[in-house]
């Protein structure tokens, strides 16, 4: 028999990564998605089989500010395993609906653990933390570095934290958190700055546009591959022991570095096309995030393997397909 886990946020970047994991490891793997009037699904498209089909991808509507939808989705599927990775994960977005994301990303886990609580304490439950929640505190960051939110979305995920572990700590439940650096990929919504960098650059080499207007271009970030970060979520949900970890490369760069990698593979001059535009800039600013995984790397061995050019290369790779096709029917439109 498959083992069988369910996974919030499926539709995401990250999501889409940890399906293909699991279903690579044998699982029998469930999704939960959101009810739209348009299709969310682009990311797991082609992993996702016909249910007729018996595949072992399936997909059940939900929602994290739904407490009894949620019981019900964990009655239908009796999962072993919860990967909790849906939020409302867009910093800027929170500060303009603090309310909102402080109910999906903070009280949405708190629904999501009673719900498992109630229906089987037994259940192993990942919950997806955020380097985001460090805030101000000087880098490196560890597992022992106090948190200090300087957004909504930050402070709704320390609620979220803190409401896991106190949920293993109150009833024994199988509970860990993953505090993750930023994770990037070609599959980063194009809202997140680096997917912004990357797509742009492309598009200014194939000429489709002339500027890039960016905020703080000294924020520093610790970005790694989205797509080795799903190995350490499932390596901790496998342990005797549930426990908390940082997952990231240990390496920081700022915004303006990324931008000069990006556009310097696209032989372009980034101080010719990106702008400052102060509008973008957040009210509370995270000057610099750096994780120590000294924890991880040494009770599970686990490191990423993907360096921040190859990331940057991976990145651009894929975008500059989507940019010569755009540019390839923009020709034919105009003859």
């Amino acid at each position: 028999m498959s083992r069988v886990a369910l996974i919030t946020g499926i539709t995401g970047q990250v999501g889409s990564y940890l399906a293909e994991f699991l279903l690579g490891k044998g699982y029998e793997v469930h999704g939960l998605i959101r009810r739209s009037s348009t299709f969310s699904t682009g990311r797991i498209e082609h992993i996702y089989e016909d249910p007729h089909e018996n595949g072992r991808l399936k997909l059940h509507y939900g929602d994290l500010l739904d407490g009894a939808g949620l019981a019900e989705v964990l009655r239908r599927v009796d999962p072993e395993e919860v990967y909790n990775l849906a939020a409302q994960s867009h910093v800027a977005v929170s500060f303009k609906q603090p309310v909102y994301t402080a109910n999906v990303t903070g009280l949405g886990v708190l629904r999501l653990l009673e719900a498992v609580r109630a229906y089987n304490p037994h259940i192993r439950f990942y919950q997806q933390s955020s380097s985001e929640m460090y805030g101000s505190m000087p880098p490196p960051q560890s597992e022992a570095t106090p948190f200090h939110p300087r957004s909504p979305y930050a402070a709704a995920k320390v609620f979220g934290h803190r409401a896991a572990v106190n949920y293993r700590e109150a009833y024994g439940m199988f509970v860990c958190c993953g505090t993750a650096f930023n994770m990037e990929s070609p599959r980063r919504s194009e809202t997140f700055v680096t997917r912004k960098i990357t797509r742009a650059a492309t598009r200014i080499a194939e000429g489709l546009q002339e500027r890039l207007w960016l905020g703080n271009l000294d924020a520093c970030r610790d970005w790694g591959c989205a797509g080795d970060y799903v190995q350490a979520m499932w390596l901790m949900m496998q342990q005797d022991q549930p426990d908390d970890y940082v997952l990231a490369t240990g390496e920081s760069h700022s915004v303006r570095e990324f931008a000069e990698l990006a556009f310097r593979r696209c032989e372009l001059d980034w101080r010719k096309h990106v702008e400052h535009d102060p509008s973008y800039e957040r009210p509370a600013e995270v000057d610099a995030l750096c994780g120590d995984g000294t924890k991880i790397r040494e009770a599970l061995g686990w490191e990423p393997t993907v360096k921040l050019p190859e990331l940057v290369a991976m990145m651009l790779d894929h975008d500059w397909r989507l940019a010569r096709t755009e540019a390839e029917l923009a020709t034919m439109g105009a003859a």
